[in-house]
């Protein structure tokens, strides 16, 4: 896949997994999407490297979708509990 490609798959990662996991966000926005960029990369990253899942280069495929979705929920997850409370 492209640059673009990974970057289109991340916005809809970190929507995704704003929806799985709801609540405020220290970041807003912006932040969020930026997470869910972040974590497709790191996801597939992490999928190819240790995982043995190598990323194919569809667009659909499952295993790319779980990566960057699984990457967006770690970095959203570890966001919230260093950023949590900077909003209060």
């Amino acid at each position: 896949m492209s640059i673009i490609a990974w970057i289109i798959l991340g916005l809809l990662a970190g929507a995704i997994a704003k929806i799985l996991l709801p609540g405020r966000d220290p970041g807003g926005f912006i932040g969020t999407t930026v997470i869910g960029i972040a974590g497709a990369f790191i996801g597939g990253w992490i999928s190819t490297r240790w995982l043995d899942h190598p990323i194919t280069k569809d667009f659909y495929d499952g295993t790319t979708w779980v990566a960057a979705i699984g990457g967006s929920l770690v970095l959203l997850i570890a966001y919230r509990i260093m950023f949590g409370h900077s909003r209060d």
